[in-house]
């Protein structure tokens, strides 16, 4: 269950409320009485999955990722390297005399 974020807008009392998500949102303050309570939007909170599963490759095991490796083939990303050619040397052509 999500801990939801209220102020009053009359006496600007706020506090956090641990209720159900089908829950309606509470509308009387418990310091001033009126019904001018407003549920704040919150930022929530981050979730992390464990356990075996999930696409996250932070909780992946060593042996899926060597396996992961081996699929993969050999690594094409390194492209070969040209040999080199020599520079022909600039000879005078006999028009050129």
């Amino acid at each position: 269950m999500p801990t939801y974020d209220y102020e009053c807008r009359n006496c600007k009392h706020s506090f956090e409320e641990y209720q159900s998500i089908t829950s309606a949102p509470l509308k009387k303050c418990p310091v001033c009485g009126k019904n001018t309570l407003h549920r704040l939007i919150g930022c929530g909170a981050g979730v992390i999955f464990k356990g075996s599963g999930f696409y996250c490759n932070d909780y992946r095991s060593k042996t899926y990722l060597e396996k992961a490796k081996t699929d993969k083939g050999p690594d094409t990303s390194a492209k070969p390297e040209k040999p080199a050619t020599p520079a022909k040397p600039s000879t005078p052509s006999p028009k050129d005399n």
